[in-house]
């Protein structure tokens, strides 16, 4: 069986080589139109690609470029805003003061109003007891002895000096 096979195979080798190598030429060349169409379409892909993946490239940098100007933008409000709130606590803060120094000059002024008006309830009240005499004690209908005069109070004309410590104080109490 194998010498026929090789005989045989011997016999249209040499027929069929002839035949072939016509079809071979002919073969050939549509081959390698064949496989210059591939290798062009293989170039041209692999241009296309390349400008593709040069693109994606310029993309991604753009992005970042603009991601790294963003970045700067926004450090430099929070910068702003960061002093913003410094200066603001700051104001805060001397308002808060002058508030306290406020306060304790109220409750100093009702302090003193306080002892005007129980002042003024004693010459009244002093008073309504005596007549109207022209004597060296009374006037006005009522006993004069020289303190009880809100003029003559020797808190009455001082300024008022309340601080920021003092205000600490009567809060505190």
């Amino acid at each position: 069986m194998n010498n026929k096979t090789e005989i045989g195979s011997s016999t249209s080798g040499n027929c069929s080589s002839v035949s072939t190598t016509g079809l071979a030429n002919s073969g050939s060349e549509s081959d390698l139109r064949q496989r210059d169409l591939i290798d062009e379409r293989k170039r041209k892909r692999k241009q296309s690609n390349r400008e593709s993946a040069r693109r994606s490239r310029m993309r991604k940098q753009k992005h970042l470029d603009d991601l790294t100007t963003q970045v700067t933008h926004l450090r430099k409000e929070n910068a702003q805003i960061v002093a913003g709130i410094a200066v603001t606590t700051q104001h805060y803060v001397t308002i808060e003061t002058e508030n306290d120094i406020l306060r304790a000059q109220v409750l100093e002024l009702n302090h003193r109003l306080q002892s005007l008006n129980e002042i003024v309830d004693f010459v009244e009240s002093s008073s309504s007891g005596f007549g109207m005499e022209t004597g060296q004690g009374m006037i006005d209908g009522g006993f004069y002895d020289g303190a009880m005069n809100p003029m003559n109070l020797g808190f009455y004309n001082q300024p008022i000096m309340a601080s920021a410590s003092t205000a600490g104080d009567v809060f505190n109490c």
